[in-house]
């Protein structure tokens, strides 16, 4: 199974984080650059990636790119997931 979700508002550094408290180990790349890190949990990975996206003129925000892969029904990682990263943003 696969999903993909892509959040505003929060830092890779805090994705990351939020991933390793539902159970995952950064296993490549860094917390703090823009290339693309993963997140390995005990039967799903996540891949992180981030770029800078226009909302409004000139106004840019850091939105943070997850792709959630695992064989089980990932549903219940990505709304824990969506819950952490929604309160980090307001």
């Amino acid at each position: 199974m696969r999903r993909e979700e892509a959040f505003r508002g929060i830092s890779k550094r805090l994705a990351v984080h939020y991933l390793e408290n539902l159970g995952g180990e950064l296993v490549a790349g860094e917390r703090e650059d823009n290339a693309e890190a993963e997140v390995a949990g005990e039967d799903w990975t996540a891949t992180l990636s981030v770029e800078k996206v226009s909302v409004a003129g000139s106004m840019k925000l850091t939105e943070v790119s997850v792709v959630f892969e695992g064989e089980d029904d990932l549903d219940e990682l990505v709304e824990q997931f969506t819950q952490k990263a929604m309160r980090a943003g307001g």
